[in-house]
C-alpha cells in the first residue's frame, strides 16, 4: 500500500508502440498520396487500434479495479485535459489565421477577391446549418448524460450517450456527403486549402470524440462510473463541448462570413 496519493505508473510498452504505429501510418499516408498504395497506412492504423485497445484496458484496470486514481490523480488528469484542449485551440487558431490572412486582404494571385475566382462555396443555409443544429443538440444530450451520472441515473445516462453517439455519426456522414458534392478540392487555391484543413481536422476530432464517448458508454454500462468517480466520462464531455465550440467558429467564419 502506498503512503502517498500519487500514481507512479508501471513500465508499459504502449507509448513506444503507439509512436511506432503513428510513424508507420503517417509514412503510409504519404505513400498512399503519391503512389496510391495504402497497405503501409493500414498496417500503421491496425497497430494504433490494437495499442489503443490494450492501453485503455490497462488504464481501466488501474482506475476501476486497482483504485490507483485518487482525488489527487484525478485533479492532475483534469489539468492535463485542460492543457490538451488549450493546445487544440492553438492548433485550430492557425487555420483561422491562415483563412483570415487571405480573406481580409485577397492577393493578386487569387484575383483580388474572396472567395477566389472559380471557387463556388457551399450554401451555409443547407448542410452546414443542419450540422450546426446536430452538434448543438449533441451538446445538450451530453450535458443530460452528465447530470444523469451525477444523479446515479444510469438508464438515462445510457440513453443520452447513445443519442450523442448517433448525432456524432450523423454529423460525420453529412460531412462526408458534403465533401463528395464539393465543387472544389483542397488543391483549389488558399480557399480550398484552409476550408478542407479546418473542417477536415474538425471532422477527425468528431470521430475521435464519438469513439471516446462510445468507450465511456460501455464503461457506464459495466458500472465503472459513480457520481463521485467518473473522470473519464467528464473528460469526454469536455472534449465534446470543445468540438461543438470549434464547429460554431467554423460555421460562422468560414461557411457564413467567408462565403
Amino acid at each position: 500500500m502506498n503512503n502517498h496519493p500519487f500514481h507512479l505508473v508501471d513500465k508499459s510498452p504502449w507509448p513506444l508502440m503507439s509512436s511506432m504505429g503513428l510513424m508507420t501510418m503517417t509514412s503510409g499516408a504519404i505513400i498512399w498520396f503519391n503512389k496510391l498504395n495504402w497497405m503501409l497506412m493500414i498496417i500503421g492504423l491496425i497497430i494504433i487500434l490494437l495499442t489503443m485497445f490494450q492501453w485503455w484496458r490497462d488504464i481501466i484496470r488501474e482506475s476501476t479495479f486497482q483504485g490507483k486514481h485518487t482525488q489527487k490523480v484525478m485533479k492532475s488528469m483534469k489539468w492535463g485535459m485542460i492543457m490538451f484542449i488549450m493546445s487544440e485551440v492553438m492548433f485550430f487558431s492557425a487555420f483561422f489565421w491562415a483563412f483570415f490572412h487571405s480573406s481580409l486582404s485577397p492577393s493578386m494571385e487569387i484575383g483580388l477577391q474572396w472567395p477566389p475566382m472559380g471557387v463556388k462555396p457551399f450554401n451555409p443555409m443547407n448542410i452546414p446549418l443542419l450540422n450546426t443544429m446536430i452538434l448543438l443538440s449533441s451538446g445538450v444530450s451530453m450535458t443530460w448524460a452528465h447530470n444523469s451520472v451525477l444523479n446515479n441515473n444510469y438508464t438515462q445516462t445510457l440513453k443520452s450517450m447513445m443519442i450523442t453517439i448517433m448525432l456524432g455519426v450523423y454529423f460525420s456522414i453529412l460531412q462526408l456527403y458534403e465533401y463528395m458534392e464539393s465543387s472544389f478540392s483542397i488543391a483549389d487555391s488558399i480557399y480550398g486549402s484552409t476550408f478542407f484543413m479546418g473542417t477536415g481536422f474538425h471532422g477527425i476530432h468528431v470521430m475521435i470524440g464519438t469513439m471516446f464517448i462510445t468507450i465511456m458508454m460501455m464503461r457506464v454500462k459495466n458500472l465503472h462510473m459513480s457520481n463521485m468517480h467518473h473522470i473519464g466520462f467528464e473528460l469526454s464531455a469536455w472534449y465534446w463541448h470543445f468540438v461543438d465550440v470549434v464547429w460554431l467558429f467554423l460555421y460562422i467564419m468560414i461557411y457564413w462570413w467567408g462565403s
